[in-house]
């Protein structure tokens, strides 16, 4: 442990793992890249309220004395990073320890709040040419989004459950008035959430029920105890096992279909379908699939609840080949979509339309405040499961990352309800 000029304590170098984290492990060495990303850094963090400070260097950017410290342990290994890799390579220098703060969604903030203007307008145009895109394999075809499915979510169920709530719900709540600091409990404003939508999709006694992405299987017990019958579909062998059981010690096994299924491969006919932050693991070019899916399935007359991750379309169309941190290590084969993208997918290839929308973002930012809250006081049990300080750095950052892009209004979440015409 070392002292800075500020008085703040630097952490020592992280253990990393290089077998199970070779890119974490390894700097990479690109001298004139990481010239070039010094550069730029330096200039983008004049125009934020972040102040940077380096060993043995005064501090420096745009902010005051009360404004969050980035706080730059190995600067060279930061940059070459960052040149390497862009965004990738900030996430990874987070990861390794090359960087720190004791206010991670405040730096988040500052960054996500100006993630336009932080790089000159002319290097928007060499953005393909300098960083990767999407791996090929990670793909969602139905073997694609198994293998995407269980790198996140099959991780441990009983991780989740050291953040989570008692319901188990992996999604925004909604709370009862102002979010911020809100003296609701989380297990109380998922309830709300899963109850609005299921309003939305107009779920009641009798309603055929299809969700796509069980989760834990919240959603389907709030479904049944109104009366519905549900048919839950999941790819993730984890989830379908816990919510199955769940489904049974509530005793309504016997209006509860859990199927460990592809929403490609569903049959039947339901009058209403649910889908609660599943478009997002689906991926841009399985767009129109998902959405003819809900099309053939659904009755007519009948309605959709989704609930949606968002982004503006600018950043969709501008980001939907490349290759990022949430994508390379928490959400392979991820994509955000758009209102716009979602109306434009619809009009052309369904007879569904959006009736309602419904955004909550700073009620997401609140519920992921919590959830990292809750991880990182659980340390030691994350630990004992056998993730290794690296992931929980990893897992703190993704979280952090999340809550500043809802706060900033980068991200958005929104529960949309669609609706079929009747026939003629």
């Amino acid at each position: 442990m070392t002292v800075t000029e500020t008085g703040r304590s630097t952490p020592a170098a992280t253990r990393i793992d290089a077998e199970r984290w070779p890119d974490i492990a390894n700097v990479p060495d690109s001298p004139v890249r990481a010239a070039i990303a010094k550069r730029i850094f330096r200039n983008a963090v004049k125009r934020l309220p972040l102040r940077v400070v380096e060993p043995g260097a005064s501090w420096y950017g745009g902010g005051t004395g009360s404004d969050p410290v980035f706080e730059l342990v190995r600067p060279e290994a930061f940059y070459q990073r960052l040149g390497e890799t862009g965004t990738i390579g900030f996430g990874e220098a987070y990861m390794a320890g090359d960087w720190t703060t004791d206010d991670l969604p405040g730096v988040l903030s500052a960054f996500a709040a100006n993630m336009r203007t932080m790089v000159p307008p002319v290097l928007h145009k060499l953005r393909n040419a300098v960083l990767s895109r999407q791996p090929g394999h990670h793909d969602n075809t139905i073997e694609g989004a198994r293998d995407n499915i269980h790198q996140h979510y099959d991780l441990s169920n009983e991780l989740f459950q050291l953040f989570l709530d008692p319901t188990l719900t992996y999604s925004s709540a909604i709370f009862d008035g102002e979010p911020q600091g809100s003296p609701e409990d989380l297990e109380a404003a998922q309830v709300r959430k899963i109850e609005r939508l299921l309003d939305t999709a107009n779920v009641h006694e009798g309603t055929r029920v299809l969700e796509i992405g069980t989760g834990w299987g919240e959603l389907s017990l709030q479904a049944a105890a109104r009366g519905a019958v549900v048919t839950t579909l999941t790819i993730s062998t984890e989830q379908a096992a816990l919510a199955q059981q769940r489904i049974d010690e509530a005793g309504y096994t016997d209006r509860v279909t859990v199927l460990l299924q592809d929403y490609r491969e569903v049959e039947g006919r339901y009058d209403a379908v649910v889908s609660v932050e599943m478009i997002e693991a689906v991926g841009a070019n399985h767009w129109s699939t998902y959405f003819e899916t809900i099309d053939r399935v659904l009755a007519p007359g009948g309605r959709v609840g989704i609930q949606a991750i968002l982004q503006d379309d600018y950043t969709v169309l501008a980001t939907k080949d490349t290759y990022t941190w949430i994508r390379k290590y928490i959400f392979p084969g991820g994509q955000l979509a758009s209102v716009d993208a979602i109306e434009r997918t619809l009009a052309k290839h369904t007879s569904l339309r959006v009736s309602e929308r419904y955004s909550f973002n700073r009620h997401y930012a609140e519920t992921l405040h919590r959830w990292r809250e809750r991880f990182e006081a659980n340390a030691a049990a994350v630990d004992a499961l056998g993730f290794d300080e690296t992931f929980r750095r990893m897992w703190s950052l993704y979280l952090a990352y999340s809550e500043a892009g809802f706060r900033t209004g980068y991200l958005d979440v929104q529960q949309l309800t669609l609706t079929k015409p009747l026939l003629d």
